[in-house]
């Protein structure tokens, strides 16, 4: 049986996926610390709440689609917990080595102070939180079958 990508699939799992790293961040304040994406993505834009949200789940379905049109490709699998946990890595990384900083620089920081998050912790958490996203993403994405 043959299979293809479904942009079906992949646009449910990357919402479903996006709310449940959305809906982890809201835990970081039980942690000590704010971990607010849209409110942080509005702000640095200068705009509106609802655009930071726009933006955020935005990211989430274009992530989606990278996972299951070019990612599973590359590895030559079909989408499962651990490779997508896996994938989760790959926009962490992105997020903590040009996002953070740039947002920083935008925002009158440094580069190097946007780096990681600026706070170990932080970073710690944003990485379990793109785990959470991935391994969601690689769980519920499903490949149409032709």
């Amino acid at each position: 049986m043959k299979t293809r990508f479904s942009i079906q699939s992949t646009l449910v799992a990357g919402l479903i996926a996006t709310v449940a790293m959305t809906a982890f961040t809201f835990m970081a304040p039980l942690m000590g610390f704010e971990m607010n994406i849209p409110q942080m993505l509005a702000g640095t834009m200068g705009a509106p709440l609802i655009v930071g949200w726009m933006a955020h789940f935005m990211v989430g379905l274009v992530l989606a689609i990278i996972y299951a049109a070019i990612f599973l490709a590359a590895i030559n699998k079909e989408a499962n917990f651990k490779n997508g946990a896996l994938f989760g890595i790959l926009p962490w990384l992105l997020a903590q080595l040009m996002v953070m900083p740039m947002m920083s620089l935008m925002s009158g920081g440094s580069f190097v102070s946007g780096l990681f998050s600026g706070s170990l912790l932080i970073a710690i958490a944003s990485l379990m939180g793109h785990l959470l996203y991935g391994a969601a993403l690689g769980t519920i994405y499903k490949l149409q079958s032709v």
